[in-house]
C-alpha cells in the first residue's frame, strides 16, 4: 500500500538552485546567513553569522548563555558526518547533595543555580576556527549591528516577557532594565535593543586585533569568552541568591574556573542505516538516538505502517516513540552507554514485538544484559494525570516562576561546494536567568534536564546534562543530503521523524513533508522542570483527520487537539550530490521561520 499523497496544497514553494541555501527559524538568521554565501563565504561562516543573528532576534528561545549541538560535512569529507558538541557540563559545584542542602528536589527550570557552562559560543567559535574562512569581526558584524541599533521585535518575544514582568520587576530588576526599559514588554513590532551585547560581540573581536592569523584572533576572542570579561562578570553576579522557579532564593554555583576548563570540539555522530540513507545524530548524551532507535523499530515494519498520515501509521509511530524515550530515560546519559545494544537489529526486534493494536500506557524500557534500567519517578501534570488542559505546541510555555519548556531555534546551511550544516542552539532565554549587568545576556538552565535520584543523567559535576537539542543529517551513498532540525525539546526528534518517513519512504517533498500535519507522544518523563509525564498522551494536529484522531482514541491514546498548524517549526537544506542542485524548505508554524537561496 503506498503512503497517502502529500496535499495539493503547500505554503510556500521547495526552493531549489545552484549555489547556496540557509533555512532557519528566524527570516532575520536566514537572510544572514544567505549574505554571507552571496558574499563568497561558505556554509560554515553562514551558519556562525546566522547563529549569532538568533542570539539577538530569538532570545526568548536561545542565548549567548546557552548552549548547541551541530551535524555536519565538509566538502572536503561529505561522507563523515561530524558532531560539534557545544553542550557544557555542570559546575564543579552543582551536586545532588548541594540541591538537597538548598531544600530542593529537583533542579528548578529558572534561576542560575540550574545553569551549565555556557558552551554554544565558544562552538561557535571553534567550528568559524576550523571550516569558515571569513574573519571573526565580519562574521559577528551582524548580529552586533542588530544589538547596538535595533530590529522589530518578534510578538511572540513581548508575549514571553508579559509572561514574567512580574518575576522580572520583583525579583529580577536587571532583566526588567534590559527586557523592559519603558516599564512594559516590547509590542509587536517595537524596535529593541540590546546594546550590551553589543559590546561584548566588539571587546571579543578586539581581543585579536594584535593577533597574525585568522585564526589566531579567533582564538584570542574565545579565552577573552571562557578565562576573561564574560566569564568573570557571569560568575561574580550569579553568586548573589536570587529568586528561582521554586518559590526560593538560591546563588548559582558557575565560577570562572569551570568557564575556563570547557571547550566546545567535535565527536563522532551515532548513525544508522534506514531505507539507503545514514541517518546521523548525536551520541547519546543528548537524546538524538531517540530517533535512531524509533526508525531502527519502524525498519521492520511494512510502509503502510510508517505513514504517519493514516490511523495506523500515527499509531505505530507514536508507539515507536514511547519506546524510545523510555530507554532514553533508563540508559542516555554522558557516560557508559549501551548505545549498540540499543541500535542492534535483535534488540529493534524485540521492542518492535511490544507494539500491539492498543496504545501502551507504562514506561517501558529495554533490558539490557547485565544492567538494570534506571526507572526515574513519574509525576503528573494534574495528579490524576488530565490532559485536557496542557499546551500542546512546542512554541515556549512560559509559566510567570520563569520555568520554561520547548523552546528553541535551528539553523540549516548548504553550500556551492557541498558543505553542509545543522545546528540548534538553545538555552539562556532571556527568561532562564536574571540578566547580567554589562552583558545583556544571562546563563541557561540546562541542568533541569538532569535526575538527583541518581541513574545516567544524574547531576554530576564534570558531566553534560542530557540535552534534547537534536539535529539531524541525512547521507546517502556517502553524500551529505539533507540537514534539518526542530525546537520543541522533548518533541524535536518526535516531530522530524514523520519528516524522515514521509520522505524517505513517501518520497514527498522537503516542503510537503514540513507543511504536513504532524503529532508527538507525552507519555514520557519531560526532560524540563517539573519532569512530569501523560500516560498514553498523544498530541496530535486536527489536520490528521477526525478520522485518525477517532481511531487513535479508540486504540486508548488520551488525544489532545493542538489545533491544524501548531506542531513543529523545522528547518530543512537539502543536495543532489549528483547534479549539485541544492534546495531548502522551512516551517509556516509559529510564522517567523523562512528558507532562502538560489
Amino acid at each position: 500500500m503506498p503512503f497517502t499523497p502529500p496535499s495539493s496544497f503547500s505554503t510556500r514553494p521547495d526552493l531549489r538552485g545552484a549555489f547556496g541555501m540557509a533555512s532557519s527559524t528566524h527570516w532575520l538568521a536566514t537572510a544572514a546567513a544567505q549574505s554571507v554565501l552571496e558574499r563568497g563565504g561558505n556554509a560554515f561562516d553562514a551558519a556562525v553569522a546566522g547563529g549569532f543573528v538568533l542570539h539577538v532576534v530569538e532570545p526568548h528561545l536561545n542565548g549567548p548563555g546557552g548552549d548547541l549541538t551541530g551535524l555536519f560535512a565538509t566538502a572536503g569529507r561529505p561522507g563523515e558526518p561530524v558532531v560539534l558538541m557545544g553542550q557544557g557540563p555542570a559546575p564543579a559545584g552543582a551536586t545532588a547533595e548541594h540541591c538537597r542542602a538548598e531544600g530542593l528536589d529537583l533542579v528548578p527550570g529558572a534561576g542560575a543555580l540550574a545553569a551549565a557552562v555556557p558552551g554554544a559560543v565558544d562552538a561557535w567559535f571553534v567550528l568559524l576556527r576550523d571550516h569558515g574562512t571569513w574573519e571573526l569581526a565580519d562574521v559577528l558584524a551582524l548580529a552586533a549591528g542588530y544589538a547596538r541599533d535595533g530590529h522589530p521585535v518578534l510578538g511572540r518575544v513581548g508575549a514571553t516577557i508579559a509572561a514574567v514582568s512580574g518575576l522580572f520587576a520583583e525579583h529580577w530588576p536587571s532583566s526588567a532594565r534590559q527586557w523592559m526599559p519603558a516599564g512594559r514588554p516590547p509590542a509587536a513590532g517595537e524596535m529593541i535593543r540590546n546594546e550590551a551585547y553589543a559590546r561584548v560581540l566588539e571587546r571579543l573581536v578586539a581581543a585579536g586585533a594584535g593577533a597574525r592569523t585568522r585564526e589566531a584572533r579567533i582564538e584570542a576572542a574565545r579565552r577573552v569568552w571562557r578565562e576573561g570579561f564574560v566569564a568573570e562578570a557571569a560568575a561574580a553576579f550569579v553568586s548573589a541568591p536570587h529568586r528561582h522557579s521554586s518559590g526560593t532564593d538560591h546563588a548559582g554555583v558557575l565560577t570562572v574556573e569551570d568557564f575556563a576548563s570547557f571547550e566546545a570540539g567535535y565527536e563522532p555522530a551515532a548513525t544508522l542505516e534506514f531505507r539507503g540513507h545514514t541517518v546521523a545524530k548525536t551520541g547519546p548524551w543528548g537524546q538524538g538516538p531517540v530517533l535512531l532507535q524509533a526508525l531502527a523499530i519502524l525498519d521492520g515494519f511494512d510502509d503502510d505502517r510508517l505513514d504517519p498520515s493514516t490511523a495506523l501509521g500515527a499509531h505505530t509511530v507514536l508507539e515507536a516513540l514511547k519506546l524510545a524515550l523510555a530507554d532514553r530515560e533508563a540508559w542516555y546519559g554522558d557516560d557508559d552507554v549501551p548505545l549498540g545494544h540499543l541500535l542492534s537489529p535483535a534488540y529493534a526486534a524485540e521492542r518492535r514485538a511490544l507494539i500491539t493494536d492498543t496504545a501502551s500506557h507504562e514506561l517501558r524500557p529495554g533490558r539490557v544484559p547485565g544492567r538494570e534500567p534506571f526507572l526515574p519517578p513519574l509525576r503528573t501534570e494534574h495528579g490524576g494525570g488530565d490532559t485536557s488542559a496542557l499546551p500542546a505546541a512546542g512554541e515556549p510555555t512560559v509559566r510567570p516562576t520563569g520555568e520554561t519548556r520547548g523552546d528553541t531555534c535551528h539553523i540549516d546551511v548548504v553550500d556551492r561546494w557541498g558543505g553542509m550544516v545543522a545546528v540548534t542552539p538553545s538555552g539562556g532565554w532571556l527568561q532562564s536567568s536574571p540578566t547580567i549587568p554589562g552583558l545583556g545576556f544571562c546563563l541557561g538552565t540546562r541542568l533541569q534536564m538532569t535526575w538527583l535520584e541518581g541513574g545516567p543523567s544524574r547531576l554530576t559535576p564534570g558531566k553534560r546534562p542530557r540535552t534534547t537539542l537534536s539535529p539531524t543529517l541525512v547521507l546517502r551513498d556517502g553524500h551529505a543530503v539533507a540537514a534539518l532540525g526542530s525546537p520543541g525539546g522533548d518533541q524535536q526528534d518526535q516531530w522530524q521523524l514523520p519528516w524522515l518517513l514521509r520522505t524517505l519512504v513517501g518520497g514527498w517533498t522537503p516542503q510537503q513533508a514540513v507543511d504536513a500535519p504532524t503529532l508527538h507522544t507525552t507519555s514520557v518523563p519531560g526532560s524540563f522542570w517539573p519532569r512530569t509525564w501523560e500516560p498514553g498522551g498523544a498530541v496530535v494536529e486536527d489536520r490528521l483527520g477526525e478520522h485518525v484522531l477517532a481511531d487513535l482514541a479508540r486504540r486508548g491514546h488520551r488525544v489532545v487537539r493542538a489545533g491544524d498548524w501548531s506542531l513543529g517549526r523545522l528547518s530543512v537544506v537539502t543536495r543532489d550530490p549528483a547534479t549539485g542542485v541544492v534546495g531548502a524548505a522551512a516551517d509556516p508554524r509559529g510564522v517567523q521561520g523562512y528558507a532562502a537561496g538560489r
